[in-house]
């Protein structure tokens, strides 16, 4: 683990609902977890999931969410929104929407206390925004899709 620890306070809405962890000692996300009855994530039926959880981020963060990559790879499910962006003054449950984009291979069947998602916490600056005539020149300037090479 590397910088400091930031506390974040959660509040367990559902009594099987289960505190995120880290799954290793150098993850960068700790995991969510499903609580509810069994539910399968069908081809272009997108469910929405109960972690049981409320958070108290700090102020000056925010939690992002982001798919398991084992969920994409073997089950071509995702998150509905791709990344979620959990602002720190948000005090509702922390609800995933999830949602297979093909209908090759057998659907994701989630159950009780399984992982759904992956989070982190990161800090951000707010900015102040100053209209001006002309922006700095630059090599690139204003070249856009495939302007620097494949």
């Amino acid at each position: 683990m590397s910088g400091a620890v930031v506390a974040v306070k959660i509040n367990r809405r559902h009594p099987d609902a289960q505190i995120p962890q880290y799954a290793s000692v150098g993850a960068a996300c700790f995991d969510l977890h499903y609580v509810g009855d069994p539910q399968d994530v069908m081809h272009d039926e997108p469910i929405l999931a109960a972690t049981g959880l409320s958070f108290e981020i700090p102020p000056g963060y925010v939690m992002l969410l982001f798919s398991r990559s084992g969920h994409g790879f073997n089950s071509n499910v995702r998150l509905g929104n791709c990344v979620g962006v959990i602002d720190s003054d948000y005090r509702g449950e922390l609800m995933i929407k999830l949602i297979r984009d093909h209908a090759s291979g057998k659907p994701l069947s989630i159950r009780q206390g399984d992982r759904i998602a992956q989070a982190m916490l990161l800090p951000f600056p707010h900015v102040s925004f100053l209209e001006i005539d002309t922006l700095s020149v630059t090599e690139r300037g204003a070249g856009g899709f495939g302007s620097t090479g494949v």
